[in-house]
Formats: structure tokens, sequence, C-alpha cells
């Protein structure tokens, strides 16, 4: 191999490793056995929400990892190898949540494993954080129950003001 082509690969990795240091969620699966069109539905819902999807080789991914200072991984670099990843510290649920979805739709999705915020994280933790809601929903439940006291004293000084009414008349 030339001294350019291992120069350009070396690059390349340097590269993914800083994008890997950004991100505050890391999941690898194996995707194998999803049709093209399937794959390609699932990137552009990873790309709507400020999700990335990367297919590249294990020894590349094994030195990246290395670089960015991530261990623990290099057991899920093995076989048909898809890393998702989002540097979006607003909603570390979103890879995970989609993910999950797919992998319910599509018995071929395999969730090898992952890092949340620096945490070294199983297939099953991934699942669960998959099933909390995302921040919208968080956030809309959190304004449901602050509006719930508000809204009991409105039907607590109607029923008042309908009780004084049938009673005058």
């Amino acid at each position: 191999m030339s001294k350019a082509a291992i120069a350009e690969k070396e690059k390349f990795v340097e590269a993914f490793a800083e994008e890997l240091k950004a991100a505050k969620a890391i999941l690898v699966i194996n995707y194998l056995g999803l049709t093209v069109e399937e794959v390609t539905n699932m990137r552009q819902e990873l790309r709507d929400n400020d999700v990335k999807m990367k297919v590249i080789k294990n020894t590349y991914l094994r030195r990246a990892a290395a670089k960015a200072g991530i261990e623990g991984l290099d057991d899920t670099f093995v076989g048909p190898t898809a890393v998702i990843y989002t540097d979006n510290a607003d909603d570390i649920t979103e890879p995970a949540r989609i993910v999950s979805k797919y992998e319910k739709d599509f018995d071929v999705i395999d969730i090898k494993g992952g890092v949340l915020e620096g945490k070294l994280t199983s297939k099953e933790e991934i699942k669960e954080l998959a099933a909390i809601p995302g921040r919208e929903g968080l956030l809309s439940m959190l304004v449901s129950v602050l509006q719930a006291p508000v809204r009991n004293v409105a039907y607590a000084v109607k029923a008042v003001a309908d009780s004084k009414d049938e009673s005058a008349e």
C-alpha cells in the first residue's frame, strides 16, 4: 500500500475519532439483511433527527475508538457494523428510540452495544432508554402536570358559580 493511501486512511480515522469524541450517544448495530430501501428510510429518519449513521471497516472503527478514548466497544466491532451517533446533548435518547423502532419492525437489526455520555452501555440499557419519551414528550408531560392544579381550581370555581346560579333561580 502506498504512503499516500496510508496517510489518507489515517486522516479518515483521525477525523472519525474526533466525531466520536464529540458524540453524546453512540450505538453499534448490525443492519445486515435490510433492503436498500429500508436502510435509506432509516438513514433519512436519523438525519431528520440530527443523528448520523456510518458504515466503516471494523479495523478503522477500532482505531478511531482508541484514538477517541472509547474503551469496551471492541467486542461489538465484529461482523457487519454500523455506527449511529449524535452530538446533540439535548436528546441523547433519539438514536436509541429510532434504532429500537426499526429493530421491532425488522428482525434483522441487532443492537450490539453503545456508549452514552461516556459510559459503556449494554443492549438492554439502550432498549430501556428507547422507552423513555423524547424531549418534546417529556416537556408536554411537564406542562400537563403543571396545568392540572390550575385546571382543578378553575373547575371548582365554575362549579361554585353554577351552583349559585341554580340557587338564584
